[in-house]
Protein backbone atom coordinates (compact mmCIF):
# COMPACT_ATOMS: atom_id res chain seq x y z
CA UNK A 1 0.00 0.00 0.00
CA UNK A 2 1.34 3.34 -0.74
CA UNK A 3 2.07 5.74 1.39
CA UNK A 4 -0.36 8.80 2.13
CA UNK A 5 0.05 11.89 0.36
CA UNK A 6 1.42 14.75 3.03
CA UNK A 7 -0.62 17.75 3.35
CA UNK A 8 0.07 20.67 5.00
CA UNK A 9 -2.64 23.49 5.95
CA UNK A 10 -1.32 27.01 7.25
CA UNK A 11 -4.36 28.73 8.55
CA UNK A 12 -4.80 30.80 11.97
CA UNK A 13 -8.62 29.67 12.38
CA UNK A 14 -8.64 26.94 14.37
CA UNK A 15 -11.85 26.07 13.31
CA UNK A 16 -10.70 25.64 9.56
CA UNK A 17 -7.92 23.82 10.52
CA UNK A 18 -9.76 21.38 11.88
CA UNK A 19 -12.22 21.00 9.45
CA UNK A 20 -10.03 20.74 7.02
CA UNK A 21 -7.88 18.02 8.52
CA UNK A 22 -11.12 15.89 9.03
CA UNK A 23 -12.30 15.90 5.54
CA UNK A 24 -8.87 15.29 4.35
CA UNK A 25 -7.91 12.37 6.64
CA UNK A 26 -11.11 10.57 6.49
CA UNK A 27 -10.20 10.21 2.65
CA UNK A 28 -6.69 9.13 3.57
CA UNK A 29 -4.63 12.10 3.34
CA UNK A 30 -1.83 12.32 5.82
CA UNK A 31 -2.14 16.32 7.45
CA UNK A 32 -0.27 18.25 9.28
CA UNK A 33 -1.27 21.42 10.39
CA UNK A 34 0.31 25.12 11.45
CA UNK A 35 -1.45 28.16 12.64
CA UNK A 36 1.31 30.55 11.61
CA UNK A 37 3.28 31.23 8.68
CA UNK A 38 6.69 30.53 10.61
CA UNK A 39 5.60 27.16 12.48
CA UNK A 40 4.58 26.27 8.35
CA UNK A 41 7.35 27.05 7.30
CA UNK A 42 9.69 25.14 10.04
CA UNK A 43 7.11 22.21 9.67
CA UNK A 44 7.79 22.42 5.67
CA UNK A 45 11.91 22.32 6.01
CA UNK A 46 11.60 19.50 8.54
CA UNK A 47 9.81 17.55 6.37
CA UNK A 48 8.43 19.09 2.88
CA UNK A 49 5.10 17.89 1.98
CA UNK A 50 3.34 16.67 -0.90
CA UNK A 51 1.12 20.16 -1.11
CA UNK A 52 0.91 23.06 1.11
CA UNK A 53 -2.59 24.46 1.46
CA UNK A 54 -2.05 28.07 2.94
CA UNK A 55 -4.32 30.79 4.22
CA UNK A 56 -3.94 34.24 2.43
CA UNK A 57 -4.83 36.44 5.31
CA UNK A 58 -3.23 35.41 8.86
CA UNK A 59 -1.56 37.39 11.97
CA UNK A 60 -0.70 39.61 8.79
CA UNK A 61 -1.69 40.64 5.86
CA UNK A 62 -0.37 38.55 2.80
CA UNK A 63 0.95 35.59 4.90
CA UNK A 64 0.32 33.03 2.48
CA UNK A 65 2.27 34.81 -0.03
CA UNK A 66 5.07 35.84 1.95
CA UNK A 67 5.32 31.53 2.45
CA UNK A 68 5.25 30.75 -0.95
CA UNK A 69 8.06 33.15 -1.66
CA UNK A 70 10.16 31.77 1.34
CA UNK A 71 9.68 28.78 -0.42
CA UNK A 72 10.96 29.57 -3.70
CA UNK A 73 14.05 30.50 -2.17
CA UNK A 74 14.02 26.88 -0.40
CA UNK A 75 15.61 24.13 -3.14
CA UNK A 76 13.62 21.60 -0.92
CA UNK A 77 10.22 23.23 -1.65
CA UNK A 78 10.04 25.04 -4.57
CA UNK A 79 8.12 22.29 -6.35
CA UNK A 80 5.84 21.63 -3.43
CA UNK A 81 2.39 22.52 -5.25
CA UNK A 82 0.72 25.07 -3.42
CA UNK A 83 -3.53 26.04 -2.88
CA UNK A 84 -4.34 29.44 -1.20
CA UNK A 85 -7.29 30.04 0.53
CA UNK A 86 -9.29 33.04 1.33
CA UNK A 87 -12.19 34.17 2.80
CA UNK A 88 -11.55 37.65 0.96
CA UNK A 89 -13.01 36.92 -2.33
CA UNK A 90 -16.25 35.91 -3.52
CA UNK A 91 -16.54 32.60 -5.87
CA UNK A 92 -17.34 35.15 -8.75
CA UNK A 93 -14.17 37.04 -8.51
CA UNK A 94 -12.57 33.70 -8.22
CA UNK A 95 -10.87 33.83 -11.47
CA UNK A 96 -9.56 37.70 -10.77
CA UNK A 97 -7.43 36.36 -7.75
CA UNK A 98 -3.68 36.44 -8.82
CA UNK A 99 -2.97 32.73 -9.21
CA UNK A 100 -0.66 33.22 -12.72
CA UNK A 101 2.32 32.76 -10.63
CA UNK A 102 3.92 29.52 -11.11
CA UNK A 103 4.41 29.14 -7.55
CA UNK A 104 0.74 28.82 -7.24
CA UNK A 105 -1.30 25.78 -8.32
CA UNK A 106 -4.32 26.81 -7.17
CA UNK A 107 -6.96 29.17 -5.35
CA UNK A 108 -10.23 28.34 -3.59
CA UNK A 109 -12.53 30.51 -1.71
CA UNK A 110 -13.71 29.78 1.89
CA UNK A 111 -15.56 28.50 2.84
CA UNK A 112 -14.98 25.19 0.89
CA UNK A 113 -16.91 22.37 -0.09
CA UNK A 114 -15.88 19.31 1.13
CA UNK A 115 -16.19 17.65 -2.25
CA UNK A 116 -14.01 20.30 -3.96
CA UNK A 117 -11.44 20.08 -1.52
CA UNK A 118 -11.10 16.80 -2.37
CA UNK A 119 -11.14 17.32 -6.30
CA UNK A 120 -8.46 20.06 -6.22
CA UNK A 121 -6.29 18.25 -3.61
CA UNK A 122 -6.65 15.19 -5.84
CA UNK A 123 -5.76 16.82 -8.54
CA UNK A 124 -2.85 18.57 -7.12
CA UNK A 125 -1.13 15.73 -5.43
CA UNK A 126 -2.28 12.69 -7.96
Amino acid sequence: MAEPKQILVIDDDPDFLDYVRIVLTANGYAVRTATSAQEGLELMRALPPDLALLDVMMSYALDGWNVTREMQFDPRLRNVPVMLVSAIVSKEEDALFPTDQSHIAAFMSKPIEPAALLRRVAELVG
